[in-house]
């Protein structure tokens, strides 16, 4: 038995990730590594290899006679619905009937006694095609006009079109944002194991068990209550395991009650990738008017987005790129217009930040061109259109939400400073004016994140607490642990709340059995929501404590208090398992079930009006970087992050979030570039073709810091902030920083209109264009 009585054990300041030494050593345990039990048998899925085509007969007799095939499933073995769309839109199919509408699209799926097996013989498909012409892209969707996936969402406020129109000085542009693709190490992956009656279980790597639990009942066409989902960790989801990962449990627990054996699917890497969803790229027009000073008087923004064949996430995501569009800066007159539209490609899907990083690039991108158009430091120019404080007139977003905690100001003037941010601008400067191969930039670039889901009804959560006779404490959650430390945090926060170390916690797998509804683990909400649950659930163990003991000493109960692994009841002083003990033997309830939902927001689409956000999250980031103007290869030679948390659950695992979060958001901007052939089949669909940021791109000298000072005003669990999403954002200082150095081929006097990935060849093809202009 474990000893408790140790005070030197206690560990509340920063406990490690729990599951660090497991992840360093291999020993931690994913969805692959549970132990087959024997007949398990394996799936796998038959894709389309059309991008755009009526399907007009299959013969899958090779495909059913390959060896070790047990059988094979499409649609019309599905005994509920067709269907795993998340907005309950009804327009993602599991299995392609009569038509497919992208290249990786399932038609079917083979199921045998391994996986190599089933793998080999969903290619011996026979498939008879008539193509259609397929639409791959933004601009040939809107030439089509072939429509919406979702509809669009129009946020205004103030007279954009007046104000333009007056505006001293008025720039006109189009920016093209590249998708990014999730490349988390562990693929998607279900493994489903049959029960009694309809029963089902399904171990899944998924970021919303909830959704995958409902998902399978409706395929299955049984009631959620015969379906449970567990998920002990992730080996990274990124926002691409919160919805895609339907289909695989679906399928596996199709074929699972179909043979009653065990069915794992688990596709390969380049199967993986086309087959599932990514983050949008788009195309964003903007006509923005300003004043001298660099002020900006009005915008108008137009923001298209590829987002595949199906609704998936598009219409929340699209919102948020508008959410975002404003990023740290006020618009006195604004409109802004979303387009997601409908094309033969995976519909894409949820990533880290949500829409919100296209928002936020396309407001630097203005703010770039203002500066180049005036000759101006872009910092100075952010400055000039940062939001002010409630009340003087600069508060108010375009969804008519006011700034109540802007804090950008202290953190860019701070961060200016220890990062002698003016003084190595000055000497970039100068090393520019000496001419010569290699340019150099730096930029300082701003972060305002609004958290919480704008579906306000996902903004809530369930935690289940057991406190055991022996003094141990069993927690449950409704969040998933995808390598982020939310169960270390919220771990935490139940062994604060009751005075124990940290080690008298045992943090257990997510399972829809204990916690029902849950939200998906998305929206940076992981710890605001599920923290404040099982704070909820401690304390009304605590309280029951609280009564039993001041009854049982006779002492007014705010004589009692919980700390040190010990319990102080007046002058009387106990382990905490001796209360609990005590507690058990007088029948107090031990065991409690907490729930949070969080207050303020509301939202009305219609009107584009409300409050989406419980509150903002700040950040800043300075980057320095190198270019080689004959090849465009370039370099991060520094980067300097203060980025803001609120009161820090657990400082160390928040800057590795920091710090991760920039490195993926710069690969986003620099070298992660998706592409797809005039078939519409995915050619970077493997970590051979798709480059994302290795040990070597990360910046030379990289500094990341916590404002100490900062605390969230709304009484989120211990203060503090979100910090999963907003950093991803910081990424674009080095964006930023790639433009300048381009731009200095021609005297600063042109934005160079970088699109992103700046890949080395547009960054040369940016430079040959600026050297032609400055001719």
């Amino acid at each position: 038995m474990k000893d408790f009585t140790e005070e030197t054990a206690l560990t509340q300041t920063d406990p490690r990730h729990d599951s660090a030494v497991k992840h360093v050593t291999g020993r931690a345990e994913y969805a692959d590594d549970i132990p087959e039990p024997v007949g398990t048998l394996h799936a796998y899925l038959g894709l389309s290899t059309r991008a755009h085509a009526r399907i007009r007969a299959i013969d899958l007799t090779r495909v059913r006679g390959a060896a070790g095939v047990v059988g094979v499933l499409s649609a019309a073995d599905i005994p509920g619905i067709n269907d795993v769309s998340p907005t309950g839109r009804d327009d993602e199919a599991i299995f392609a009937t009569d038509k497919v509408e992208f290249w990786g699209q399932p038609i079917f799926a083979v199921v045998a006694e391994s996986r190599d097996a089933a793998r080999r013989a969903a290619r011996l498909a026979e498939i008879d095609y008539e193509d259609l012409p397929p639409l791959l892209d933004i601009d040939a969707a809107r030439a089509a006009g072939d429509g919406y996936v979702t509809p669009p969402l129009t946020l205004e406020r103030g007279e954009p079109g007046p104000a333009l129109a007056a505006a001293p000085h008025r720039i006109r542009g189009r920016m093209r944002v590249g998708g990014q693709d999730h490349m988390y190490l562990e693929g998607h992956i279900a493994f489903a194991l049959p029960g009694e009656d309809d029963d089902v279980l399904v171990h899944s790597s998924t970021q919303h068990p909830s959704e995958a639990q409902h998902m399978v009942a409706r395929v299955l066409g049984i009631r959620s209550n015969d379906v449970t989902v567990n998920v002990r960790r992730m080996g990274g989801g990124f926002g691409g395991k919160e919805t895609q990962m339907n289909l695989f449990c679906a399928v596996a627990a199709l074929a699972a009650k179909r043979w009653n054996r065990p069915v794992k699917l688990r596709p390969d890497r380049d199967d993986d990738m086309q087959a599932t969803g990514k983050r949008h790229d788009f195309v964003i027009d903007y006509d923005v008017g300003f004043d001298e000073t660099g002020r900006i008087t009005a915008l108008d923004g137009e923001f298209a987005a590829r987002c595949g064949f199906s609704s998936d996430l598009s219409g929340p995501v699209t919102d948020r790129a508008l959410f975002h569009a404003d990023n740290a800066y006020f618009y006195p007159n604004v409109r802004l217009r979303s387009h997601p539209l409908r094309t033969n490609t995976v519909s894409n899907t949820a990533f880290r930040g949500f829409g919100g990083p296209q928002g936020v690039i396309a407001a630097e991108r203005i703010i770039e061109e203002i500066a180049y158009s005036l000759g101006k430091d872009t910092l100075e120019v952010r400055r000039a259109n940062f939001y002010g404080q409630p009340g003087d007139g600069r508060d108010l977003t375009p969804y008519h939400q006011s700034v109540e905690d802007n804090v950008i100001g202290r953190i860019v003037d701070e961060l200016e400073a220890s990062s002698d941010y003016q003084a190595r601008r000055a000497a970039v400067l100068a090393h520019n004016a000496r001419g010569g191969v290699i340019r150099r930039g730096i930029a300082l670039t701003p972060v305002k994140f609004g958290i919480s889901f704008t579906a306000t009804w996902y903004n809530q959560a369930g935690a289940l607490v057991h406190v055991y006779n022996d003094g141990s404490i069993h927690l449950n959650h409704g969040g998933t642990e995808m390598g982020q430390g939310l169960n270390t945090k919220i771990a935490q926060i139940v062994a604060e709340a009751f005075g124990v170390e940290f080690g008298r916690v045992k943090i257990t797998r997510t399972t829809t059995e204990k916690v029902p509804n849950t939200s998906a683990t998305a929206a940076s909400s992981g710890s605001d929501l599920n923290g404040m649950a099982a704070l909820d659930a401690c304390q009304q163990i605590k309280a029951r404590l609280v009564d039993f003991a001041a009854e049982r000493w006779g002492v007014a109960p705010e004589a009692i208090r919980f700390e040190g692994g010990r319990v102080h009841v007046g002058d009387t002083t106990m382990r905490f398992e001796e209360l609990i003990g005590a507690a058990y033997m007088a029948r107090v309830q031990l065991s409690a079930a907490g729930f949070y939902k969080t207050p303020k927001i509301h939202w009305d689409r219609a009107a584009g009006k409300g409050r989406p956000f419980y509150y903002f999250a700040y950040g800043a980031s300075v980057s320095e970087v190198s270019i080689d103007t004959l090849t465009g290869e370039y370099r991060v030679e520094r980067t300097d992050i203060l980025h803001d948390v609120g009161r820090s659950l657990n400082a160390e695992l928040d800057i590795g979030q920091v710090g991760g979060a920039f490195v993926q958001g710069m690969g986003w901007l620099t070298t992660e570039e998706l592409w797809w052939d005039k078939a519409g089949q995915l050619r970077t669909h493997a970590p051979s073709t798709y480059k994302i940021p290795l040990a070597s791109d990360r910046p030379r000298v990289f500094n990341v810091a916590l404002a100490d000072w900062s605390e969230n005003r709304e009484p989120t669990i211990k203060r503090s902030k979100a910090v999963g999403e907003p950093p991803f954002m910081l990424g674009i200082s080095v964006f930023e920083a790639l433009s300048m150095a381009v731009a200095s081929v021609a005297d600063y006097r042109v934005c160079p209109r970088l699109d992103a990935p700046a890949t080395p060849e547009r960054v040369l093809m940016a430079v040959e264009r600026l050297r032609g202009a400055r001719a």
